[in-house]
């Protein structure tokens, strides 16, 4: 039987496997009460264009197994802000400058952080 992932339980996945990437500063935006375009941001950031590129595959692949695939990828060839539109939920995944330019965390700043850090077991329940 397979099992359905909500936003929250896919944004969480998307940290995780951001996580396993060795993705820093991981946020999770709560964007419910403040917009329709999407529920959730995840925001992280890697220390280089290899890493960036790391991160964006290992998410897209952790979500794949999961039957999630993203509508949209914007910016896999610079890599320096890789955006992954999964509807829902939004990955941004930066290098340190651009995340320090564009400071999503403070023009979103009235947004509800999500903790995370403990692995869930959303996605392999999902593949299940």
């Amino acid at each position: 039987m397979s099992y359905m992932l909500n936003s929250r339980e896919a944004a969480l996945g998307c940290a995780d496997a951001a996580d396993s990437k060795k993705a820093a500063d991981i946020v999770i935006l709560d964007l419910r009460k403040l917009t329709y375009i999407t529920d959730y941001f995840v925001i992280c950031s890697g220390s280089s264009t290899t890493q960036i590129s790391a991160i964006a595959d290992g998410i897209g692949q952790e979500l794949a197994k999961a039957g999630i695939h993203p509508s949209h990828i914007e910016g896999q060839a610079e890599a320096s802000w890789v955006l992954m539109d999964y509807g829902d939920v939004v990955v941004h995944i930066f290098d340190e400058q651009t995340r320090a330019h564009y400071a999503l965390e403070k023009l979103w700043g009235d947004a509800a952080r999500i903790p995370h850090g403990v692995s869930h077991p959303s996605l392999k329940n999902a593949s299940s």
